[in-house]
């Protein structure tokens, strides 16, 4: 579980799934099973910032681990940096190599920061590598309309949407930024005397 680089560890128990719309196509169960996994099957778990993506994304992440799954966490930013330096370096097809061996692929902030032309590019080789072949999750609060003015090119941006919501559930979170939520309980919470 530590080569699979969670920024924390998050678990599925007691997580609170009443902000989440499923799709027909997956079940509660079917998810929590990591079963998309073994279908390769992708995640887009879309929603305002603060909801429970991140969390969700680790929580399966982990899950897979502990049934023997090989699995990889990077932020969008970080892993469009180390495609960048391992392209520079000549390492590039390594990295790509690495990346198709794994089960499930999480790319946590898809579309919060802009991406240049090479990012862009090498970030759509490793979705394109991928299809069919392994499991992404992404985390997005960036509907697809849009994703082209983070990508800098609108066809590109349209054929990485294809090939993540061909074999793909979108999960649709709603509701309040848990963060902000519990931030404010604190701070309006009166203390005993």
């Amino acid at each position: 579980m530590s080569r699979a680089g969670f920024p924390a560890l998050k678990s599925l128990e007691g997580y609170e799934y009443s902000a989440i719309r499923f799709p027909p196509s997956l079940s509660r169960e079917e998810l929590l099973n990591c079963q998309f996994v073994g279908e390769k099957k992708n995640l887009i778990l879309f929603g305002p910032v603060g909801i429970g993506k991140t969390h969700l994304a680790i929580a399966l992440g982990a899950k897979a681990c502990a049934i023997g799954m090989n699995v990889r966490f990077y932020t969008v930013t970080e892993l469009v940096l180390k495609l960048g330096e391992a392209h520079r370096s000549g390492r590039l097809e390594r990295l790509v190599r690495d990346l198709v061996q794994l089960d499930l692929l999480i790319l946590d902030e898809w579309g919060y920061v802009p991406i240049d032309k090479e990012g862009s590019q090498l970030l759509f080789r490793v979705v394109a590598d991928s299809y069919e072949r392994k499991s992404l999750i992404l985390t997005t609060n960036l509907e697809f309309s849009k994703w082209g003015g983070i990508f800098t090119d609108e066809q590109m941006a349209a054929a990485m949407i294809d090939r993540l919501i061909h074999h793909g559930h979108l999960l649709i979170f709603e509701g309040q930024s848990y963060r902000m939520t519990h931030a404010l309980m604190r701070q309006t919470a009166t203390p005993a005397s």
